[in-house]
């Protein structure tokens, strides 16, 4: 994957350090902060509403003790895709400062309650469009899986909380740097690591929240992509494709060396995927949409579950 070249400007010009290991993977940027020592005087406290858990870990971290984050989708047993919203929840989303919703379709009940609100004032990060993706369809929405769009995430955060509360930039700037060295030592370099050993590994996975991060640590998925779009969006996958994911995983035609599973999508044909990979002594690694266990943070979360991932190559 070829590396990005960004450019970041706040109330001062910002210093972007490129961490590239790798084949060039894009780690982390960091701020250049006026200050080591402040903390932050003002007492604001900006009222954050994230649609999704794992953007609200973020913006939690970045924001410290000037943030108060509430996260809409946190339910480990629920599909994230069939959420219905409660008048509650437009209320945290009209009195927010900030929203943060993901877009590309994901978050479709959010918008919906953006449009109609009366907020003026409000400032609104859609993730979709701080990626560089802004009127595209047809899009992959699991952005949260690529490291790329992630730190382009955080980056947009911290422009917000910079705007909203400008008398504490350089607090937010340094928990801006704070933030992301956590990143990187927390599971970007885990990604790194997987990417020097098992590059070109063919995998499988039953949906296509996984190939983000397959790009990151240079693994090939080979299960049919008619199959893992189909289980995204809710739909009964393509008799040809599940045919196709069952030939890979079968005694004698075996070429996947993991399957990775998203718990929280399962449905009777993933089902029986998992027990093919079973059988043939393939090892599952479970991976999920929104960030579990609730409380613990973004980078455990990802590094977790990469752990399981090189693990599993392992075998």
């Amino acid at each position: 994957m070829v590396s990005r070249s960004l450019l970041y400007a706040a109330v001062v010009i910002i210093v972007v350090l490129v961490v590239g290991v790798a084949a060039g993977l894009f780690l982390t940027q960091q701020p250049a902060s006026n200050s080591t020592t402040s903390t932050g005087t003002s007492g604001t406290v900006i009222q954050v509403v994230a649609a999704e858990n794992f953007w609200g870990s973020l913006a939690s971290q970045l924001g410290g003790s000037h943030v108060n984050v509430t996260s809409i989708l946190s339910d480990p047993n629920a599909d994230p895709h069939e959420y219905q919203s409660s008048p509650a929840v437009a209320r945290a989303f009209a009195t927010a400062n900030l929203v943060i919703i993901n877009g590309a379709g994901y978050d479709t009940w959010a918008q919906t309650i953006i449009n109609a609100s009366s907020n003026s004032n409000q400032k609104l990060l859609v993730v979709q469009s701080a990626v560089g993706l802004a009127g595209k369809s047809d899009l992959n929405p699991h952005f949260w899986y690529s490291p790329y769009y992630v730190n382009d995430t955080v980056h947009a955060m911290y422009k917000n909380l910079v705007a909203i509360d400008p008398a504490d930039t350089n607090y937010f700037q340094q928990q801006y740097a704070t933030l992301n060295s956590s990143l990187y030592h927390g599971y970007m370099s885990l990604e790194v690591q997987i990417k020097q050993k098992f590059s070109g590994t063919p995998v499988a996975a039953t949906e296509d929240i996984f190939v983000y991060m397959a790009n990151a640590t240079g693994l090939n998925v080979v299960s049919p992509q008619g199959f893992m779009v189909a289980v995204a969006e809710g739909n009964d996958p393509p008799a040809q494709d599940v045919a196709t994911f069952q030939q890979l995983m079968t005694a004698g035609n075996k070429t996947v060396h993991a399957l990775v599973y998203n718990l929280q999508t399962v449905t009777p044909v993933t089902e029986q995927i998992k027990a093919l990979a079973a059988q043939n002594q393939i090892p599952t690694i479970g991976v999920t949409e929104t960030l579990q266990p609730p409380g613990t943070t973004f980078q455990t979360w990802m590094g977790t579950e990469l752990v399981s991932l090189q693990s599993g190559l392992g075998k």
